[in-house]
C-alpha cells in the first residue's frame, strides 16, 4: 500500500539569501542576485562575465575538519542547507538520523570544479600525479553531495544520487518522495546543490545561450522576454526533509505541505533542444500520480531559463496543459540558473510562498515574447494564491523532465 509523504522541514542557500527570511525580503523588494564576475575576465573568448553566487559563505567552525576534508563548496553547502532543514524538522540527534530510518536523495551536476581542475592541472597537463591529494576526486566525483551530506550526519539509510543536470534538485526530491511512497524508508533528506565556476558559464557561453548584459547584470536574465539573451549561472543548496506521515506524526512533527505527485520522463530526441511533448508529458505523469486535473492546481512554478528556444518549447508545453487560466511565473530572474540546486530551490522557496498566499513576478519580463504561448505570467507585482495546491517544473539537457505536485498544510 503507497504512503503519504510530508515535508516536515526544508531550508536552502541561495543568492537571494539563506533562509526564508532573506529570500522572502530579496524577492518581495524585487532584488536580483546576478553580478559581474571579473574574475571571468581573463578567459579568452567568454562573452559572459555575468554569475549569481551565495555569498561569503563559511562553514561553520564547529564543523570537524575530517568530515569537511572532502567536500567541495557544493557538498559544503548541501551539508549546511541539511543541517538547517534537520534542524527545522527537529530531527538533528534524532536516533533515526542513524538507524537505518533516513536515506538521503541528492543532486549535482558534476562535482566540485575545483577538485576537476587539480586533476586537469597535473595529470592531463602535467602527465604528473604529484599534487593530487586523495580528496580531490571525493571532490567532483558524481554523488559528491549525497555521500557527504550521509557521512557528516551519519545516515545510514537509502544513499540516492542524482546526477542529471538542471532536474538533479527535483529528480533528488521525487526520488526521495517515491522511496518513502513504497515503504523503502521513513525519512528522506533531499534536495540538490551547485557551485559557481566559470566552466558553467562557459558551457551555456559556447552554445550562444548564456546572457551578455555584462555592464547591466540586474536587468538579466528575463524569462519570457521579448529581450531576453540567454540565462545567467549561479550557484545554491536546497534541502527537504520528506517523512512518512505516520512517522511525522507520531514523532509530533510540524508538517508544510504533502508531496502529491512526481513525474519524471526523457525526450529521446536531443541532447539540448527542449521537446515540448516530453515537457507537456512530464507534467501529465504528476497529475496523473497526485490524481489531480490541471483545474487542481494553482499555480506553476516554471523553469525559465531566458534562453530562446527553452521559454518558447515551455511555455507551449504549459498552455498545452493548463491553458491560459493559471498564474505562472520563474524565480531565475530573481537568482539566475542555480543548475543542480535550481529544482530543490525552487520548490522550497515556492512552498514557501504559496504557505503565505502568494507568489512572485518573474523578474525582468516586461514584455512577453510573442512567440510564447499565452500563459497568465506574473509580472510587476506579488500576485495573491488563493489556492494550497502547485506544480514546480525543471528540464535539462539530455531530455530530462521533472515535475513535482505539492500540497501546503494550514499555517500554524
Amino acid at each position: 500500500m503507497k504512503r503519504r509523504v510530508v515535508v516536515t522541514g526544508m531550508s536552502g542557500l541561495s543568492p537571494l539569501g539563506t533562509g526564508w527570511k532573506a529570500v522572502r525580503e530579496s524577492l518581495l523588494g524585487g532584488r536580483s542576485g546576478v553580478q559581474r564576475i571579473d574574475a571571468w575576465d581573463e578567459v579568452e573568448s567568454l562573452r559572459t562575465r555575468l554569475g549569481a553566487p551565495v555569498g561569503d559563505f563559511v562553514p561553520p567552525e564547529s564543523w570537524p575538519r575530517k568530515k569537511t576534508r572532502s567536500m567541495g563548496k557544493d557538498s559544503l553547502m548541501a551539508t549546511r542547507a541539511t543541517e538547517l532543514a534537520l534542524a527545522d524538522a527537529g530531527l538533528l540527534g534524532h536516533p533515526a538520523l542513524t538507524d537505518g530510518t533516513t536515506g538521503v536523495s541528492y543532486g549535482c551536476t558534476q562535482g566540485s570544479p575545483r577538485g576537476i581542475e587539480v586533476y586537469a592541472k597535473h595529470f592531463y597537463a602535467g602527465r604528473t600525479t604529484r599534487g593530487i591529494r586523495g580528496n580531490d576526486y571525493i571532490q567532483f566525483m558524481s554523488h559528491t553531495c549525497s555521500a557527504n551530506v550521509a557521512q557528516f550526519f551519519g545516515l545510514t539509510g537509502r544513499l540516492v544520487s542524482t546526477c542529471s543536470a538542471c532536474t538533479s534538485g527535483s529528480q533528488g526530491i521525487g526520488s526521495a518522495y517515491e522511496t518513502i511512497l513504497f515503504g523503502r524508508q521513513d525519512v528522506m533528506v533531499a534536495g540538490g546543490a551547485e557551485e559557481l565556476d566559470g566552466i558553467d558559464a562557459a558551457i551555456f557561453d559556447v552554445l550562444y545561450a548564456a546572457s551578455t548584459r555584462n555592464d547591466e547584470p540586474t536587468t538579466t536574465p528575463r524569462p519570457y522576454d521579448a529581450d531576453r539573451d540567454g540565462t545567467v549561472v549561479a550557484e545554491g543548496a536546497g534541502t527537504l526533509v520528506l517523512e512518512d506521515l505516520e512517522f511525522a506524526r507520531q514523532r509530533g512533527a510540524r508538517i508544510y505541505a504533502e508531496v502529491l505527485g512526481y513525474g519524471t520522463c526523457c525526450d529521446g530526441r536531443h541532447m539540448t533542444n527542449p521537446d515540448p511533448a516530453g515537457m507537456e508529458r512530464v507534467m501529465r505523469l504528476a497529475l496523473e500520480d497526485a490524481e489531480l486535473t490541471a483545474d487542481d492546481i494553482g499555480y506553476v512554478n516554471l523553469h525559465g531559463t531566458a534562453t530562446e528556444v527553452g521559454d518558447v518549447a515551455e511555455s507551449a508545453a504549459t498552455y498545452a496543459v493548463f491553458g491560459g487560466s493559471v498564474p505562472v511565473s520563474t524565480l531565475k530572474g530573481h537568482m539566475g540558473h542555480t543548475l543542480g540546486a535550481c529544482g530543490a530551490l525552487e520548490a522550497w522557496m515556492t512552498l514557501e510562498m504559496i504557505r503565505e498566499g502568494w507568489a512572485a513576478p518573474t523578474l525582468n519580463l516586461d514584455r512577453v515574447d510573442d512567440d510564447c504561448a499565452p500563459l497568465d505570467y506574473i509580472r510587476g507585482e506579488r500576485r495573491e494564491i488563493a489556492s494550497d495546491c502547485f506544480m514546480s517544473n525543471n528540464f535539462a539537457f539530455g531530455g530530462v523532465n521533472t515535475s513535482l505536485i505539492f500540497r501546503v498544510a494550514p499555517r500554524d
